[in-house]
């Protein structure tokens, strides 16, 4: 006589003791569901504390840690807060996300990694930057950001350090209120650190804008810079706050280009204290 299952002996001479295990399942999948969205709603709330900027709340701390809330040379020239997070994606080598006022702008690294033979360079790593935009395909535009950016970090890589590899810069556009190219800039050079990429400096976006008056607004937003005569994108390095990249945009004098850039090499220290600060809050051992 074949011997029953484990299955049927419990429904047919136990139905008290599977109804027992039924009920002893069905509370443990529904508490392992409460804790897994317990903890996701955790991450998720965390994840909002630094990147959002809803609250008003936590959009005070941001401004407090920054130190970027108010400048000695006017009203008008206070960079807007900053929130920076690293290690957001899995797949990439690094990622950050980092968040200019209501300016948004998510990056990740892949790499040093196997490079194609068709871009291969026998002497340093091949670098590249893709831009994708908030909808729809990259324009004129995206393409021009890309250049930029590219010629940016490779002043600033040790590409020779890797040579005969790939190193890529992925940038996607959450939102974009203004001095979105310097947001760019600095979420790369964060993503750059977050995956390990030897740099000789780090290095930072800001942007001016020039009124017709001569009035001058640090990282302004894109209403200010639609109204503006003149708009000026500056990356700086950090060790002695050297030009790396400039784009203007509008008609502008010698001496108001030397008075925007002055103007963005005082306004980098603020940023590169962000970064340090954001560094060492997310090394700190405590």
């Amino acid at each position: 006589m074949p011997r029953p299952a484990p299955s049927s002996l419990l429904s047919n001479g136990f139905p008290e003791v599977e109804r027992w295990f039924g009920l002893l399942d069905r509370r443990v999948r529904t508490e392992y569901a409460a804790s897994t969205q317990a903890r996701a709603f955790g991450r998720k709330r965390q994840s909002w504390l630094h990147v959002g900027s809803g609250a008003m709340q936590t959009d005070a701390k941001i401004r407090k840690e920054s130190g970027t809330e108010s400048d000695p040379r006017g009203p008008g020239c206070s960079l807007r807060h900053f929130a920076c997070e690293q290690n957001l994606l899995s797949r990439p080598d690094g990622s950050a996300s980092f968040l200019q006022g209501d300016t948004s702008v998510l990056a990740g690294v892949y790499g040093p990694a196997e490079v194609k033979v068709s871009k291969e360079i026998f002497n340093k790593a091949t670098l590249e930057v893709i831009l994708r935009p908030k909808i729809g395909l990259p324009g004129v535009a995206e393409k021009s950001r890309e250049r930029l950016i590219r010629n940016t970090c490779e002043a600033v890589v040790l590409g020779a350090l890797h040579p005969r590899t790939s190193i890529t810069v992925v940038l996607q556009i959450i939102s974009d209120a203004g001095s979105l190219l310097a947001c760019c800039l600095n979420a790369a050079c964060m993503a750059l650190v977050d995956a390990g990429v030897p740099m000789r400096a780090l290095f930072c976006g800001v942007t001016c804008a020039l009124y017709s008056d001569g009035t001058l607004v640090l990282d302004p937003t894109a209403k200010q810079e639609k109204e503006a005569q003149a708009v000026l994108t500056f990356a700086l390095e950090s060790v002695e706050r050297k030009l790396l990249m400039s784009t203007t945009k509008g008609l502008y004098s010698d001496a108001e280009l030397q008075q925007c850039l002055a103007a963005a090499q005082a306004a980098s220290q603020h940023v590169f204290c962000f970064y340090r600060e954001s560094l060492q809050r997310r090394y700190s051992k405590s």
